[in-house]
């Protein structure tokens, strides 16, 4: 048996975290410790994959039903909730209830002698175990076994350009299978995110998209931030004043100071990539000073004579 692997801790989640509780702070750690932001780490890597692991049982009513109810043996084949109360026959009037957790689950050989247990019955004997489990029951049959060994997961990767990324929304995608989905992407996805479709994959199992976001020709992210080169004119630099400059939400206006140097950076607070908090990061504008490759006559002429009256001589304090 594997060591016991409490997610709740891994997540630093209390069991009684809601759904949503546990969404944020997955969000949060994920972006974290994502390898795309901690290249090299191998403790971040196997942190990013812990706390996969951990949200992918807690975020299943299903799977965490199970795992709060059972344990380490959670995973075990037969242990599964019961559907439906037990039968007033089955307890004693005067026993107190049982409850896994008031078991070591150790003292037991098998899950039969669990069931037993949980039964009120006396413990049945190996040897009538043995031979009752000659004729197994149809949920053991090799045709339900087989079906069983065919439902397994899949995993789908799904180019998204980076506006798509940052907007989230219902999808149409089409899968190398053929098939169809509509998918409801969440806000603010990153390479590397996996979003789960629940009975998606092949005969019934789940299908993971695997979301790989392309680079964008004018935006590139550094964590929550957006960065961006804005060219200016050398008379824009020189006199400064409002400009306007392209984000994901739209173009706005961002005021240039008078003698920006190119290289220099302007922030716009709150006008980058989405946090794992619900807020935003900043998008940086990088200033990049350009002049014209041809200039008309009229132009010419009124540079020549700014050129006569330019006291600005950047030239002279050069250390040679």
């Amino acid at each position: 048996m594997q060591n016991f692997r409490n997610y709740y801790e891994i997540l630093g989640v209390p069991k009684t975290a809601s759904n949503d509780e546990i969404k944020r702070t997955y969000r949060k750690l994920a972006r974290q410790y994502h390898p795309d932001l901690n290249p090299g780490d191998k403790t971040a890597e196997e942190k990013f994959k812990d706390i996969g692991e951990a949200y992918d049982v807690l975020s299943d009513l299903d799977k965490r039903s199970q795992y709060d109810q059972f344990g380490q043996y959670w995973q075990q084949r037969g242990f599964h909730s019961p559907k439906t109360s037990p039968s007033p026959q089955t307890w004693s009037n005067k026993a107190k209830p049982f409850s896994p957790e008031d078991l070591d689950f150790s003292e037991f050989a098998d899950f039969q002698e669990f069931i037993d247990q949980l039964l009120g019955r006396p413990f049945a004997k190996k040897t009538s175990r043995a031979t009752s489990n000659t004729g197994q029951s149809s949920a053991n049959s090799p045709k339900s076994a087989s079906s069983s060994a065919q439902r397994r997961d899949a995993e789908a990767r799904l180019t998204l350009p980076l506006e798509k990324a940052y907007l989230g929304g219902r999808e149409r995608i089409r899968l190398e299978d053929g098939r169809s989905l509509e998918v409801n992407m969440p806000m603010g996805m990153v390479s590397g995110q996996r979003i789960r479709l629940k009975g998606q994959g092949t005969a019934g199992g789940d299908l993971y998209l695997k979301i790989e976001v392309a680079p964008h020709d004018f935006f590139r992210l550094e964590g929550n931030d957006i960065i961006c080169e804005l060219p200016i004119t050398c008379i824009e630099a020189v006199l400064g004043g409002q400009i306007e400059t392209p984000t994901l939400d739209g173009w706005v206006k961002v005021k240039i100071p008078n003698g920006v140097r190119s290289g220099q950076r302007l922030r716009l607070g709150g006008k980058g990539y989405p946090t794992p908090e619900g807020s935003r990061g900043d998008q940086l504008v990088e200033v990049r000073i350009e002049g014209p490759k041809t200039i008309s006559n009229r132009e010419r002429e009124l540079y020549e004579q700014l050129r006569q009256l330019e006291t600005y001589k950047p030239r002279t304090h050069l250390s040679i």
